[in-house]
């Protein structure tokens, strides 16, 4: 069976797609093309309809001199729904405390390449460590690599100055940020081992919030 089919034959009324964005008053909708893009390709992948005047309904949620988070989800029959909150920045200087759970993400396992409200592993990562033990928990796979945060994409400083972040066969949802920092080549993508994180300067992000300053908390 391919891989698309394997995927085709989940159930799809029990999950919703989403995708959440940035609006701000002077720009729009930050990287709205690359997230209507992975939209479109995961309805595709997972057998939903394909969506429909994706910016008209997001614009019917965001007004006023104030960024926003918006958030989109769609069901597979192609109803999108979308919520809009205030959006905070992380406070000037922030580094996020990084823990590794000791759940694993399967790297094979194709339905967490969509960004899907089926998120098991990162609930269950996440609820290894609380809020005061880390800001965001990354996840290894059955291999040791290391694939990705709860809710970011991971990057290392390399010697050279450029990012490294682990590759999609590692297990890892393609983030948008992620995408637009390789395809500006300010990433590359390589293969990630725990002990690679050990003093390295580290940032997380998705492209909600852009790139956060993390660093490795101490186990224990």
């Amino acid at each position: 069976m391919s891989s698309k089919s394997a995927l085709r034959s989940k159930p799809a009324a029990d999950f919703l797609l989403i995708e959440t964005l940035r609006w701000e008053p002077e720009q729009g909708f930050l990287r709205l093309d690359q997230h209507v893009r992975r939209l479109t390709r995961s309805a595709d992948a997972l057998g939903f309809r394909g969506p429909q005047q994706v910016l008209e309904q997001l614009k019917e949620h965001v007004s006023g001199s104030d960024p926003m988070r918006v958030r989109l989800t769609m069901t597979y029959r192609g109803k999108i729904e979308v919520t809009a909150t205030p959006f905070v920045p992380e406070p000037e200087g922030k580094v996020w405390r990084l823990r590794i759970a000791s759940h694993r993400m399967v790297s094979d396992d194709a339905l967490y390449r969509h960004k899907t409200t089926r998120r098991e592993p990162y609930e269950i990562a996440r609820a290894e460590f609380s809020s005061e033990e880390a800001d965001e928990v990354l996840l290894l796979n059955e291999r040791g690599e290391v694939c990705e945060g709860t809710i970011t994409n991971l990057f290392v400083e390399a010697a050279d100055g450029q990012l490294v972040t682990p590759p999609l066969n590692s297990g890892l949802l393609p983030g948008v940020l992620r995408a637009e920092l390789i395809r500006e080549r300010r990433a590359r993508s390589e293969v990630l081992l725990p002990k690679d994180l050990e003093g390295a300067k580290l940032f997380v992000g998705n492209s909600l919030r852009g790139l956060i300053p993390a660093e490795l908390a101490a186990a224990g």
